[in-house]
């Protein structure tokens, strides 16, 4: 059976599941809430569904995980979802492997048989945090009151707009002022590709998935300029999406 592709929505969801019954009932749970839903049935599947989406650069903003998958293990793909939260579903309930696996890089973990108001619950929080992570606490005050973002030596204000590097100001587009206002509230994760698109739709319309490439690079090239020594303030983890790059200590 191929992997399942749904029509593409705002917060969409890989379930990796074998067991059909329980994935379509995982399916109807989850798309009667306005998820988008795709599917995999087998970790084969997963990998392969996975190296497409980014190539594509529509990765899934979550992923809900059975464990005894046949192909390739759910513990084994846990690895191959960096910066996307994943939840294990599985019928496996010893604590010990619980807290290796929560460990390990899993979000959250729920046991089955599960009822459908804690699914749904258990992934609300995931995107509850997406939320909170996104306008999260490095915003700041000046002494005129006025709102800033700072991640090292970049001040973004959101109430005149402007972007300065140290003491040099930086002209940007509104499209570049939203995508830098989203990777700097969050500055240690990776912003996948369509949760940024997803992210600005609202404020910049005119920004689609075959442009998001060319304004990141306009992005970068404004922000090493007004720098200090050429220094890149934006990596691209590759086909994945786009973070913050954290400048190394003079003393390292």
């Amino acid at each position: 059976m191929r992997a399942k592709y749904d029509t593409w929505k705002k917060n969409n969801i890989l379930v990796i599941d074998d067991d059909v019954p329980i994935g379509n009932m995982v399916e109807e749970i989850l798309t009667r809430e306005g998820y988008g839903v795709m599917r995999a049935y087998s970790g084969t599947e997963a990998l392969l569904f996975m190296e497409s989406a980014k190539l594509s650069g529509r990765m899934p903003d979550l992923v809900l995980l059975d464990l005894m998958l046949p192909g390739i293990s759910g513990e084994k793909l846990l690895s191959n979802f960096q910066g996307i939260p994943v939840i294990v579903l599985s019928a496996k309930c010893d604590l010990d492997e619980k807290v290796e696996l929560l460990l390990g890089g899993a979000a959250d973990y729920i046991t089955k048989p599960f009822a459908g108001k804690e699914l749904l619950a258990r992934v609300a929080v995931q995107f509850r945090k997406q939320k909170q992570e996104a306008g999260d606490a490095l915003w700041q005050e000046d002494a005129d009151g006025e709102e800033a973002l700072q991640f090292e030596e970049i001040r973004l204000s959101l109430a005149t707009r402007m972007v300065t590097v140290g003491e040099r100001p930086v002209r940007l587009t509104k499209t570049e002022f939203a995508i830098l206002k989203i990777l700097m509230s969050n500055p240690s994760q990776v912003v996948t590709k369509s949760r940024l698109l997803d992210r600005i739709s609202e404020e910049t319309p005119d920004c689609v998935e075959s442009s998001l490439k060319v304004h990141v690079s306009n992005l970068r090239k404004k922000l090493r300029e007004a720098g200090r020594s050429d220094e890149e303030y934006i990596e691209a983890v590759w086909g994945i999406g786009f973070k913050m790059k954290i400048g190394e200590s003079e003393d390292s």
